[in-house]
């Protein structure tokens, strides 16, 4: 099964427009999928052929991967689901929040509140991240 990929050496992709990220998600969700199946699951009123064509171009752009199984295609993201979400908080963070880690984490924990959980495996990241780069 050949994939078939315009950007073989991963070079930074564009950023994923809101509907290309919905289509990401399906994917990361349902792991390697037909149109066919990324349409149900996206749930939206769209046409079936407005979802072929935006995967078709989400090819193109390297975001999709597409390869043939039993004479179907089948997609697949182009980059991990972490380095896309890092693309993003990255370039939100210099857009929205003037390059400031802490306006970003501020903002999304006022956004939407963190629970107990969360909130002590991002104390336990933030401890880890300080000890990997040197600091108390």
């Amino acid at each position: 099964m050949a994939l078939h990929s315009p950007n073989p050496k991963r070079e930074a992709l564009p950023l994923p427009s809101a509907a290309e990220i919905d289509i990401l998600a399906v994917l990361w969700r349902l792991g390697p999928a037909t149109v066919r199946e990324v349409h149900e699951a996206l749930g939206k009123d769209i046409g079936y052929t407005t979802t072929l064509k935006q995967m078709q171009l989400m090819t193109e752009k390297g975001l999709l991967l597409r390869r043939e199984r039993f004479r179907s295609h089948v997609y697949e993201p182009g980059i991990p689901k972490e380095q896309t979400q890092t693309q993003i908080a990255a370039d939100l963070m210099k857009r929205a929040f003037d390059g400031s880690a802490q306006s970003l984490v501020l903002g999304a924990l006022s956004a939407q509140p963190a629970s107990s959980e969360e909130l002590a495996g991002i104390r336990k990241m933030l401890a880890a991240f300080a000890k990997k780069k040197g600091r108390p």
